[in-house]
């Protein structure tokens, strides 16, 4: 079935909608190891971000540095058993992070509304547990956010980059195929689920985990320092075979106009 056009926008949460440079992950992980006397950095701690959260916790593990500081810190590799032990432990974390660190994406509002004015739907997916997920949407209600459907990685059997969270939102809101949609998300695993689920598939640069700033120090930051940022941002997003690649939400609209002129010329994701 050949799609007539865009029908459904499925957005990423942290560091896409809410949480400019996706902040409070980052933070949870790195206040979690912290607590088992394992220093990691920033870096380490976005290199898996969008996964599940507790595969988030796996992936960290397996970094070599990270496996090094945990086996000198509790005298034994990592287990699985611990896996389970941190991702339970990291809850509670997690929550408060997200209510530091939960403010809209500055410019969403109107282009959710541009959107609904075309007649698209609105979904979301996101690698959150789903106590966090629940946070996160509350947090963004109180803002005037609030998607026609958003699904967590707790809903599905695999978090990113399987499809399964994308399938599942087209199938509540009963949107196909999936040349009809489009997935825009701010990691490299975001590309990846969309990829999988064979809908378009967009990267946002300046609020993402990519670049890793917070809004404030994004502010700050001189013209070509952001231009540096993003360009840096947009070559990881192409090399992951995205489909298209906008500096900021605010050119959403634009781009999806952009693909259904691809669409009308016969061209699928």
């Amino acid at each position: 079935m050949m799609a007539s056009g865009i029908q459904l926008v499925i957005f990423d949460w942290a560091g896409t909608t809410i949480d400019f440079g996706s902040l409070a992950p980052v933070r949870a992980f790195v206040e979690l190891f912290r607590r088992e006397d394992v220093a990691v950095t920033t870096a380490q701690a976005r290199v898996p971000m969008g996964m599940h959260k507790k595969d988030h916790i796996r992936e960290m593990l397996r970094i070599s540095d990270v496996a090094a500081r945990w086996q000198a810190a509790k005298g034994s590799p990592w287990t699985e058993a611990d896996v389970d032990r941190l991702y339970h432990a990291v809850a509670p974390i997690q929550l408060d992070t997200i209510r530091q660190s939960a403010e809209l994406v500055p410019g969403l509002l109107p282009v959710i509304e541009n959107l609904r004015q075309s007649g698209l739907k609105i979904g979301g997916t996101t690698g959150y547990f789903e106590a966090a997920a629940q946070l996160v949407l509350e947090q963004a209600k109180t803002q005037g956010f609030v998607p026609d459907c958003s699904v967590n990685g707790d809903e599905v059997p695999k978090g990113r980059p399987a499809p399964w969270m994308v399938y599942r939102v087209m199938q509540q809101l009963n949107v196909y195929p999936p040349s009809a949609v489009l997935k825009v998300g701010d990691t490299l695993l975001d590309i990846e689920e969309g990829l999988n689920a064979g809908v378009w598939s967009v990267g946002v640069c300046d609020s993402s985990s990519e670049c890793g700033y917070s809004l404030d120090e994004w502010q700050q930051l001189s013209n070509s320092q952001r231009d540096t940022a993003m360009a840096h941002a947009r070559e990881k997003f192409l090399a992951a075979k995205a489909h298209a690649v906008i500096d900021s939400i605010h050119e959403l609209p634009a781009l999806v106009k952009s693909i259904n002129e691809r669409i009308a010329r016969g061209e699928k994701p």
